[in-house]
């Protein structure tokens, strides 16, 4: 029995993981998968493929494609999520701010730097033509602390997945006043480059059990109900948000999966010429 340690934010996306431990379906592969909650995101769990605390992430394109980029050690072993991920971009619940070109320039609260809601403001300014280095930010930990650094005075905008925020935005505590798309399969799975060369078979396993397992949530029929029941949201919700989710069924992954991420990334100035050269090598097995 192999011990690997997996990190992921503990939202809707990775209920499959989830039900899989449970059900026992990884150790029946010989792998004894022990998931520990990201609450802090994509930031945290970079942190952790480098300090060793996690041998797997499952986590945000971007964050991890310039954390490679720009050194980590490790690469990108399948694509989790293949469709994209849709940001809500929220403000104070009493701010004036009704209009996005009212952030233009604004101070945005993220988990970390390096994380997907420091990374997607960033896109937002491109998207919206803003100047990006303009942009200020916070970084206050996970959503609770963006939630915090809205409602005193620490942060005019926070970007976080639209339906994680649905229930404070029911509860009055803020407002969203638009979405961003990420224009990439939106999470991969990464693994330190260590445990892949002495691994590589077993977490392919890893990979087709889980892939195979999301496949199968979603097309029961009482997946809105699995959904809403653990992570409180509304079953309508829920609905909405698996027509749009795609989880990916194939056990390998191509460069066209990665190149608009890399290309974007470089063109935001988030890497330089020398860290994209080669992102190929440098991102896959």
């Amino acid at each position: 029995m192999k011990r690997l340690k997996i990190g992921g934010v503990p939202e809707h996306f990775n209920l499959p993981w989830r039900l899989a431990i449970e059900e026992g379906l990884f150790k029946k592969a010989g792998i004894e998968l022990h998931w520990s909650d990201m609450t802090g995101g994509t930031g945290q769990m970079i942190k952790g493929l480098q300090a060793e605390t996690l041998d797997v992430a499952v986590l945000l394109t971007e964050g991890i494609t310039r954390a490679i980029l720009k050194g980590l050690d490790a690469k990108i072993l399948a694509v989790y999520v293949q469709s994209p991920l849709c940001w809500g971009i929220h403000v104070p619940k009493n701010n004036h701010v009704k209009r996005l070109d009212l952030l233009d320039g604004a101070t945005f609260a993220i988990s970390r730097e390096g994380s997907g809601s420091h990374l997607m403001t960033y896109l937002l300014a491109q998207r919206e033509g803003w100047e990006p280095n303009s942009l200020a930010f916070n970084v206050v930990g996970d959503i609770y602390g963006g939630l915090w650094a809205l409602n005193f005075g620490e942060a005019e905008g926070f970007l976080w997945e639209k339906y994680t925020t649905q229930p404070f935005i029911d509860q009055g505590k803020i407002k969203r006043i638009g979405e961003v798309l990420t224009p990439w399969p939106c999470f991969v799975i990464a693994v330190r480059n260590e445990v892949l060369d002495a691994n590589a078979e077993l977490l392919s396993s890893m990979v087709e059990i889980i892939q195979k397992r999301a496949a199968t949530l979603k097309s029961s029929k009482i997946a809105a109900e699995v959904f809403a029941w653990r992570y409180a949201l509304k079953k309508s919700q829920v609905e909405e948000w698996l027509s749009q989710t795609i989880w990916a069924t194939q056990l390998s992954i191509t460069p066209f999966d990665l190149q608009k991420t890399a290309s974007t990334l470089k063109a935001l100035n988030l890497i330089n010429d020398q860290e994209f050269d080669g992102w190929q090598n440098k991102l896959l097995p």
